[in-house]
């Protein structure tokens, strides 16, 4: 235990930092553009795309995948952009700020 409570008011960066755990929203930035480099037919990308339809749809709005957060930092063609490292890490920032800012 960190012994830290909300009343503390200690950044989330600061208790990844501590705890040594890495932020989602990085990660799944990393994560994201290696699994759209891949052409070995693996299920990875699929599985960013999947959206579950098991019985009736929820009310309200439909529920977002991670590739949705990617597509507002990346643009419709972020599989294409995640071919260029370059490029691909210079929005990994852009993306983890725009996720971070939204949590």
């Amino acid at each position: 235990m960190l012994g830290v409570s909300l009343l503390d008011q200690i950044r989330n960066a600061e208790i990844r930092r501590r705890t040594r755990v890495t932020d989602i929203a990085q990660r799944v930035a990393e994560v994201a553009g290696h699994i759209a480099r891949r052409t070995d037919g693996r299920w990875g990308l699929k599985v960013l795309e999947w959206r579950p339809r098991t019985g009736k749809r929820s009310v309200g709005l439909p529920p977002t995948r991670w590739t949705d957060d990617i597509r507002r930092v990346a643009g419709n063609r972020w599989r294409q952009v995640a071919q260029d490292r370059a490029l691909w890490n210079s929005l990994q920032k852009t993306y983890v700020q725009q996720w971070t800012s939204i949590g």
